[in-house]
């Protein structure tokens, strides 16, 4: 192929790739990526006001997508503004690629002007822990290899970020060497261990004289979701009648209005899962794709423990048995798995699923048991200031089934996972691990330019936009609609919750002033409205879905309303006694 300049050869191979977007703050040791980045076809730059917006923006992309995200910045003062977008995606498994500038490899170490490389700050050593790959590139020929190995990386089991640190005088070399496409086995890989699973079918239909079980439930996790096994996942469980939860990081990837759907367990969950998984019930409990984290287990509670056999099946190896020991870990890929399980046509197959009765019967009884939801009224709140589980109950209402929803750290996490359905995968997206707060607002954003066809709203506190709320005017700039909804309640809402039962100091220290967010966003062009009475939310987000355009709503709610998670602030009250 003919020479290119080394900006051009990298943003045509994630074209190649299949971005349509990647984001980025412009900076002197970028600027020779700027007229490949404005003349680039099928590849839109979006400009973010902060390196760590346009981090998290490239991480909402990739959860979106299911593909990856990208984005650009300076290195030095750059890279250390996208530190815990780093920390964020690599505890998340989210596949994203930073490209820093770096200065000319002739000025290292001798006192240049924003000098981080080796000889200096050295920022390839600052993302080292939190990257799966932190390269620099110091000669063009390595730069083909040195970028098909850091994707290579990001893609591979366990995924998350990398970073490629490029020096200004290699961006403006020419390059020689043809990109060619990945193979799309590193998007979707279809490792599975076969000795694992057909011990997971002697378990499942033992032979006789032994009693197969019937008390089998599934517990689906992130795994799920980035093997695009959804369909699979319902095929298997109408097929078997096998009753699914899942984690709060994987709700959607199992329609939470299907009757064999248990909902959410632990943190924000639901009581069908929270009440079955940990009742002793259960005989086998398959978990698919969760490494069994402390919210993915109410603080480790063991009565979640199946009676027969606790089955782990992750694609990372060094999850499985971190928590418990499985009596089946199979290590290997959710979606082949799953495929496997639901094309068995053999005796052992047919044994299941004449015990598919006795649990529909099993299930029935589970439903009968009571509501799904903990203070389900407060759906239907009329209190003033609003509820939050109003706000989430009627934004739920009025989104369209496909819709997606971007929930920010804080309190209203919990209410939007515990009252919000989701019917689909990748349509609830949250950072549910290290959760930094702010996230949310440029995570959107992404996932919007990611999903152009989808309505998406975000929910997010008051606290959180004074984080990271200057970023709506990217929303703006871009005419990405997005419809930004802000839990106003003049707090630190979790944080506050605690600090009011140490007493008035501690209180005061979590309360925020009051602010007009709704005014905030006009002056950055969007359009908003201020929500006071629980009657006026339907109309305004109506009218923020059908403008199809950037808008804010500023709801002013009541810091006091406790969220929905009983279950989990008892596991950690046991724990902490225990301790």
């Amino acid at each position: 192929m003919d020479a290119v300049p080394a900006t051009t050869y990298l943003l045509e191979a994630l074209r190649t790739e299949g971005l349509t977007h990647v984001f980025l703050v412009p900076g002197g040791l970028i600027d020779p990526f700027l007229p490949a980045l404005a003349g680039t076809r099928g590849l839109t730059p979006v400009v973010a006001a902060h390196e760590g917006g346009a981090a998290y923006m490239a991480d909402g992309y990739a959860r979106a997508s299911g593909r990856f995200g990208a984005c650009f910045a300076i290195g030095g003062p750059g890279i250390t503004n996208m530190v815990t977008a780093m920390a964020a995606a690599r505890s998340d498994s989210s596949p994203v690629l930073v490209v820093s500038g770096q200065v000319p490899t002739d000025w290292e170490g001798r006192g240049g002007f924003q000098d981080s490389s080796p000889a200096a700050l050295n920022d390839v050593a600052v993302l080292q822990p939190l990257t799966k790959s932190s390269l620099m590139v110091e000669n063009i020929h390595l730069l083909h290899h040195h970028l098909r190995a850091s994707l290579t990386k990001m893609l591979a089991p366990c995924q998350g970020p990398v970073q490629l640190s490029l020096p200004t005088d290699m961006q403006r070399a020419a390059v020689h060497a043809p990109w060619e496409k990945l193979d799309q086995s590193l998007y979707s890989p279809r490792l599975v261990d076969l000795e694992a699973l057909e011990r997971l079918w002697q378990i499942l239909a033992p032979g006789p004289p032994a009693t197969p079980p019937v008390r089998i439930l599934a517990l689906a996790g992130a795994g799920v979701e980035k093997a695009d096994a959804s369909g699979e996942l319902r095929a298997w469980a109408e097929r078997f009648q096998i009753p699914v939860a899942t984690t709060l990081r994987a709700k959607g990837v199992f329609p939470e209005d299907h009757p064999l759907s248990l909902g959410v367990f632990g943190y924000a969950g639901h009581r069908p899962a929270i009440e079955t998984i940990l009742s002793e019930e259960v005989e086998v409990l398959l978990v698919l794709g969760s490494g069994l984290s402390q919210r993915d287990t109410l603080f480790w509670d063991r009565r979640m423990l199946p009676s027969l056999a606790l089955v782990q099946v992750d694609l990372d190896p060094q999850v499985i048995g971190r928590t418990w020991p499985a009596q089946v870990p199979l290590a290997g890929d959710c979606g082949e798995v799953l495929r496997l399980l639901l094309q068995a046509d053999t005796p052992a197959a047919g044994v299941l699923e004449a015990s598919s009765g006795q649990r529909r019967a099993w299930l029935g009884g589970i439903q009968a048991k009571g509501p799904r939801h903990y203070e389900g009224e407060n759906t239907g709140s009329e209190a003033v200031p609003l509820h939050p589980a109003r706000v989430v109950a009627e934004l739920r209402r009025v989104m369209p089934r496909e819709g997606v929803l971007v929930a920010d750290s804080g309190a209203h996490r919990a209410f939007c996972g515990h009252y919000w359905e989701a019917y689909e995968p990748r349509t609830y997206i949250s950072a549910t691990n290290l959760g930094p707060m702010g996230w949310a607002i440029p995570a959107a954003i992404g996932a919007k330019a990611a999903r152009p066809d989808r309505p998406l709203a975000v929910v997010t506190g008051d606290g959180c936009m004074l984080m990271h709320g200057m970023e709506i005017q990217t929303a703006a700039r871009y005419g990405l609609a997005v419809v930004f909804v802000v839990i106003n309640n003049g707090a630190l809402g979790n944080v506050w919750l605690r600090a009011r039962q140490e007493g008035p100091g501690p209180m005061r220290l979590t309360e925020l002033p009051l602010h007009d967010w709704a005014g905030f966003a006009r002056s950055l062009g969007l359009q908003a409205a201020t929500v006071t009475r629980p009657g006026e939310l339907a109309p305004v987000f109506q009218q923020a879905l059908a403008g199809n355009v950037p808008f804010l709503v500023d709801v002013r709610c009541d810091k006091a309303f406790a969220t929905p998670v009983t279950p989990y602030s008892q596991a950690k009250k046991e724990w902490m006694d225990d301790d």
